[in-house]
């Protein structure tokens, strides 16, 4: 008797997964509880196994392809000989591609449009220039060059591109002293480009960027972010992690944020809180579950330091670690992120030197950390060499007043800028 396998729901958020990788061809025999396909969720790689021993007969979805929860992936039969002819697949039915056809422009209304009725226009990419024909902006290698004996001279003995500048003599003819401008030989050597403007290529959205997208565009569009910026006296924070390092023990400078906010948090709760859109309620979080913002090649995720305030700086150090590790591997638990009360998100390390960040729902706040800079200051009247960095926190109007904003990114300021008091 022919059956069908459809794709698992494999996370509460997942509506669509990929096929990662198949662990069985067709006409494998599979065990109950046997590794049948590893799938491609919302969050993470997760491997799924048969929950009914059979036959292998047909393959819905190859590796690489996409399928809702529910709808069908593979025939199996009880028997290795059975008959698949005329039977209908159960589930969910596969998705009709339609043909994206661009949004008309709407006319001009005087009436208010509701944002929950808003519906997202269409911005689809312009077709490349087919006709456009390439011209170097000093005129082909094959043109004529109108130039002076000498300034030929000179521009071949210094190496200088000759067809890079304009000439000032008569009918634009180039002089010797017109090789002040002219750019070395090496930037002329260069063929005609033949792929014409505004070519592209389109990738599909991995289940994980999909989420993304509809989250941050949900929170950008439907949340009242407002904004404010702390600059950190960074001196005393970069020199007590290098005394750290010194001393074998090495922490980075997120983990000595994640602490500060950590302790902000619990003496300001009001930054420890959430909005549910759902009843139009305050949530107010009772423990400090920090999501530390980790970036994957297929998106981003933000594995979540539980009880936050009650670690130290080497026990978040080491757990965001191996957080880190298993995320990049594809290998963690729904409930190590999902949830969470606050979310840091951290560009220090590429050097960046100040951005906002967007709140991640139904959370309140994220606290965006910028890279430490040279800087220079003034101490008893002296100039003097220093470090700076820039914070700088997001928060949901709707839950967070400027003035809790303000008071629990100065809090977080002083536990910087004093880091002695982070570890103990």
């Amino acid at each position: 008797m022919p059956f069908t396998v459809t794709m698992p729901k494999l996370s509460p958020t997942m509506e669509e997964g990929t096929i990662a990788k198949w662990h069985k061809k067709v006409g494998d025999h599979v065990e109950a509880e046997e590794l049948l396909v590893e799938v491609a969720t919302d969050k993470a790689t997760v491997e799924y196994s048969a929950l009914d021993e059979g036959y292998l007969r047909k393959i819905l979805i190859q590796e690489g392809g996409q399928a809702k929860v529910n709808q069908p992936i593979a025939i199996f039969t009880v028997k290795a000989d059975e008959s698949i002819e005329g039977y209908q697949p159960e589930g969910v039915a596969a998705p009709v591609e339609k043909k994206s056809v661009e949004a008309p422009i709407p006319a001009p209304t005087a009436k208010p449009v509701s944002i929950s009725a808003m519906q997202q226009p269409a911005f689809v990419p312009e077709p490349p220039l087919e006709a456009y024909e390439f011209k170097f902006p000093s005129g082909t290698p094959k043109q004529r060059l109108a130039a002076s004996p000498l300034a030929k001279k000179l521009a071949q003995e210094k190496g200088l591109d000759i067809t890079s500048v304009k000439g000032s003599g008569p009918n634009g003819r180039i002089t010797s002293r017109d090789l002040d401008l002219a750019q070395p030989v090496s930037f002329s050597r260069r063929e005609a480009p033949i792929i014409p403007p505004g070519t592209f290529e389109e990738i599909p959205l991995s289940p994980m960027r999909k989420v993304i997208s509809t989250r941050l565009q949900q929170s950008k569009s439907f949340i009242p972010h407002f904004y404010i910026r702390q600059e950190i006296d960074a001196e005393p924070l970069y020199l007590a992690r290098e005394q750290l390092k010194n001393a074998g023990l090495k922490v980075t400078i997120n983990d000595f944020v994640i602490r500060a906010s950590a302790l902000a948090l619990r003496e300001h709760p009001q930054v420890n809180s959430g909005f549910n859109s759902v009843n139009q309620s305050i949530i107010l979080f009772k423990t400090v579950d920090i999501s530390v913002a980790v970036s994957l090649e297929a998106g981003l995720i933000t594995p979540i330091i539980r009880h936050a305030d009650y670690k130290n700086i080497g026990e978040i150090s080491a757990e965001i670690k191996e957080l880190a590790i298993r995320a990049k591997l594809g290998k963690l638990q729904p409930e190590e992120y999902k949830g969470g009360s606050f979310t840091i998100s951290n560009l220090g390390m590429f050097g960046i030197s100040d951005f906002v960040a967007v709140i991640n729902p139904p959370q309140s706040a994220i606290l965006a950390v910028a890279g430490i800079e040279d800087c220079v200051r003034i101490k008893n009247g002296l100039v003097v060499p220093g470090k700076k960095m820039n914070l700088t926190l997001a928060a949901d109007h709707r839950v967070v007043d400027g003035t809790d904003g303000a008071k629990f990114i100065k809090t977080v300021q002083k536990y910087l800028e004093n880091p002695a008091s982070l570890l103990v």
